[in-house]
């Protein structure tokens, strides 16, 4: 009887162990590919993230060559306009 009793026991010990791993499994694959999928939308982020500092970065780049070509623009004007009135105040002090 007692010999009944523990193999009773240790088939139930044994069928409870062997569910348990296999839920254990499957929740390992679940977990796995819910990680796999995180990854995937991180790297979709990341990559839509460059793609816009990216943008910003030429942007901003061109903001700047049309910045520095107005103040080359400018510059020359007034030199220009130096030039002028140097030359009318020359021709002021000829007369």
């Amino acid at each position: 009887m007692k010999k009944v009793i523990l193999s009773a026991i240790l088939m139930v010990m044994m069928s409870v162990s062997f569910v348990s791993c296999r839920e254990t499994v499957e929740k390992a694959k679940d977990a796995t590919e819910q990680a796999g999928e995180a990854m995937g939308e991180a790297a979709d982020t990341v990559e839509g993230t460059m793609e816009k500092t990216g943008e910003a970065v030429d942007d901003a780049l061109d903001a700047a060559s049309e910045a520095g070509e107005d103040v080359k623009d400018a510059a020359n004007d007034a030199a220009d306009q130096f030039k002028e009135t140097a030359k009318e105040v020359k021709d002021v002090v000829k007369d």
